[in-house]
C-alpha cells in the first residue's frame, strides 16, 4: 500500500519505490487537470510509449507551476537523479561520443521502464522528445531507425492543409520502400508523418533524403508547401520541415502530452482519418488524453509498425 508523507506519496513502480508529489496540483488550468491526473495518464500509456522512446536519449519540456507558469528545456540528467536511472553520454552536437571535448558531452536519461517514466514526469516534464536513432547497449549511438517528416502549418493553414500532404507524402515514401508510415497528429498545430527504415542507413543520407522529398514536393505543389523556413513563405502554406532528420534534432514522442493550454497528446492516427481530414466537409482535430486513452481501449496501438 501508498504510504503517505504530507504532501508526498510513495509508490512502488516497476519495482522501485518512488516519491511522487504535489498530486492535486492543476498543471492545465482550462481543464483543471492536475499532476495526478498526469502521472495517470503516462502510467496508463506506457505499456505502448515505452517501446517507442526505446534506448533514446529524451530531452524534457518541464512546466513546474502548470503549463501557465514558466517552462525550460533540459537535456541533462536531473539535479538528484537516482542512481538507477538509466543514462547516455553523447555530444551536444552529434552522434560521436568521441567527437568533441568533454565539455560538449551531455548526459541524458534513458526510459525503459515505468519507474524512469514516472520519475521523470513527477518533475513536471509533461513533453518528452526523442531523437530518430537509439544507442546501444554500451551507449554509441545507432544508425536512425525511423525518418519522420514534420508537417508545420503557417498562419491561414491547419490540419486539412497538413493532412492533403500528408497524403502526397505517403505513395512518395512507399515508393522509396518505405512501406510502413504512421500519421501522428502533434498535440500541437500539425502533424508528423513517420516511416520505419530497414536496415543501415547513417543519419546524413536520411537527413539529405528527406530535403530531397522536401524541395520535390514544393516544387510539384508551390501553392500549399514550402521547404525552406523562411517566414514570409509560410501564411496558407505547410513546412515539410526535413530537418528533425538531422542527427542532433529531437521530435517529439508519439503518446507523449503537450504543454499547451489542454492536455493534448501526440497522437497515433489511421490513415484513414487522415483521408477524411483532408476531405472537404471532413474534420480531424488534434485529441486530448482522454480521446487517446479511449482508442487505446478500442484500437490498440497505432503506432507498432514504428517498433524496433
Amino acid at each position: 500500500m501508498p504510504e503517505r508523507a504530507g504532501e508526498r506519496l510513495t509508490v512502488e513502480v516497476a519495482g522501485r519505490r518512488l516519491a511522487v508529489s504535489n498530486l492535486d496540483k492543476v498543471m492545465y488550468p482550462a481543464t483543471e487537470t492536475t499532476k495526478g491526473e498526469v502521472l495517470s495518464y503516462y502510467a496508463r500509456v506506457a505499456p505502448v510509449m515505452l517501446p517507442l522512446l526505446g534506448r533514446r536519449a529524451v530531452t524534457r519540456i518541464r512546466w513546474p507551476h502548470g503549463v501557465e507558469g514558466p517552462m525550460f528545456f533540459e537535456k541533462n540528467l536531473p539535479s538528484g537523479a537516482p542512481s538507477w536511472l538509466p543514462r547516455v553520454t553523447i555530444s551536444s552536437h552529434g552522434r560521436d561520443p568521441d567527437a568533441h571535448p568533454e565539455r560538449d558531452r551531455v548526459t541524458y536519461p534513458l526510459v525503459l521502464d515505468l519507474a524512469d517514466l514516472t520519475y521523470l514526469v513527477n518533475l513536471a516534464s509533461l513533453e518528452l522528445h526523442v531523437h530518430q536513432w537509439q544507442v546501444d547497449d554500451d551507449g554509441h549511438p545507432l544508425d536512425p531507425d525511423r525518418l519522420v517528416i514534420d508537417l508545420d502549418p503557417g498562419s491561414g493553414a491547419g490540419l486539412r492543409e497538413c493532412s492533403r500532404v500528408a497524403l502526397w507524402v505517403k505513395p512518395r515514401l512507399e515508393a522509396m520502400g518505405l512501406t510502413t508510415t504512421v500519421p501522428v497528429t502533434s498535440g500541437s498545430k500539425g502533424m508528423q508523418v513517420y516511416a520505419a527504415l530497414p536496415g543501415k542507413h547513417p543519419a546524413d543520407d536520411i537527413r539529405a533524403l528527406a530535403q530531397q522529398l522536401a524541395q520535390e514536393m514544393t516544387k510539384e505543389h508551390p501553392d500549399l508547401v514550402v521547404w525552406k523556413m523562411t517566414k514570409s513563405l509560410r501564411p496558407g502554406k505547410v513546412l515539410l520541415d526535413w530537418s528533425q532528420n538531422t542527427a542532433a534534432k529531437t521530435t517529439i514522442c508519439p503518446y507523449s502530452l503537450r504543454g499547451k493550454a489542454a492536455p493534448y497528446v501526440a497522437a497515433p492516427r489511421t490513415w484513414d482519418e487522415v483521408e477524411d481530414g483532408a476531405a472537404e466537409g471532413g474534420e480531424l482535430r488534434q485529441l486530448l488524453f482522454e480521446d487517446v486513452l479511449a482508442r487505446l481501449d478500442e484500437d490498440g496501438d497505432l503506432a507498432t509498425g514504428l517498433i524496433t
